[in-house]
């Protein structure tokens, strides 16, 4: 079986030791060692001043919205994951739907303003499979019409957009650490913000609101991880080169050997340092992309629709048509891709692909 991804896992014995220390300690959350040591690392990997680690990428898009404190509607991506939308309706917001950019995929900066109103606060933009959004564009709206950015860059590490991390951009930029991104936790997210004032609120957000044993600063919520979450993040962080590297080995082989297969694939903003997180193909039709789909899962390959069905179609948003994403739902999906496939598998997915087109 080879399936969309497969989470990397660093040798055992290294975990283990890590583990140890916990043991000893009998310090297993609440702020420990190695979730400061490993705040501390990420921020050092990625030139960032700011961090705090939480236990997902969801909760970190809610404490986002909480810790700007966001009111009203939030202008956002239909072609995402659904926790992006899902966030802001469980925080009593409204979603504001703006279609994306057929190229890159990501939310079209040049219809965000048309759908801005009195009652808007901010702009929740994705970077697709990591892909940088226009973010100068992007930042100008927000600047003429005095808005907030948060950028949900779950498939965004490694990402680097003119020199910088990806994550230093917007008011607040996210992050998922879940077990199916190329660096995990297990289960994790993170914040980023350039504002220390910001990042003291989100840090009271996350542990319940206190500011000490017996007082509390704000509403907060349990947005805490764990020391064995922590562990799994410091030694995955040692391989995380190698890992980059390896997708971008598997991105050029799938690139080579699919030249002659009819399809499209998504255009990487410029300027950009991209993680190959995902390889995402898109065919003429909706028929099509279900026949190869149906000849993939025969011989027991699994890609995935990402994402599918569009936001903008969920039982608890105002329904509205948003054609490009829908079209791109429709026609997408994403190859296997992760630190251990084989050349091998790569070929046969690659010939299944190509006996699907020619028949």
């Amino acid at each position: 079986m080879i399936n969309v991804t497969k989470p990397f896992l660093p040798p055992i014995e290294e975990y283990n030791s890590l583990l140890q220390g916990i043991w000893k300690r009998s310090w297993l959350t609440n702020n420990g060692p190695l979730v400061n040591e490993f705040e501390l690392k990420v921020k050092e990997y990625c030139r960032l001043d700011h961090m705090l680690f939480l236990n997902n990428g969801t909760i970190a898009i809610q404490i986002a919205i909480k810790a700007l404190e966001l009111t009203g509607e939030i202008i956002t991506t239909p072609f995402s994951y659904v926790a992006t939308t899902s966030s802001i309706v469980w925080e009593g917001l409204k979603p504001v739907f703006v279609d994306v950019d057929a190229e890159t995929y990501n939310i079209d900066p040049h219809k965000i303003e048309e759908a801005i109103t009195p009652a808007t606060s901010a702009i929740l933009a994705t970077h697709v499979f990591g892909n940088p959004c226009d973010i100068e564009a992007i930042q100008a709206i927000a600047d003429k019409h005095n808005l907030k950015v948060i950028y949900d860059a779950a498939h965004a590490f490694g990402v680097k957009y003119k020199g910088k991390s990806v994550f230093e951009y917007g008011d607040i930029s996210t992050t998922s650490f879940h077990a199916t991104k190329l660096f995990h936790t297990v289960e994790g997210g993170a914040v980023f913000t350039k504002d220390a004032a910001l990042l003291k609120k989100m840090t009271y957000l996350r542990n319940f609101g206190h500011s000490g044993p017996e007082h509390f600063a704000d509403l907060g919520i349990n947005g805490k991880n764990s020391e064995f979450h922590a562990a799994m993040g410091l030694v995955n962080l040692k391989y995380i080169d190698g890992i980059l590297a390896s997708r971008k080995r598997q991105t050029d082989f799938y690139k080579e050997n699919l030249a002659k297969l009819r399809h499209s694939t998504q255009t990487i903003t410029k300027d950009t340092h991209y993680n190959h997180s995902y390889f995402p193909v898109v065919f003429e039709t909706e028929e099509h992309t279900l026949k190869y789909i149906k000849a993939l899962n025969a011989e027991w390959v699994f890609p995935r629709r990402y994402f599918h069905p569009v936001l903008n179609k969920l039982p608890y948003v105002d329904r509205v048509d948003m054609p490009v994403a829908e079209s791109l739902s429709n026609r997408i999906i994403c190859l296997p891709l992760y630190h251990d496939l084989a050349e091998e598998e790569q070929l046969f997915i690659i010939r299944l692909l190509m006996r699907a087109q020619n028949n």
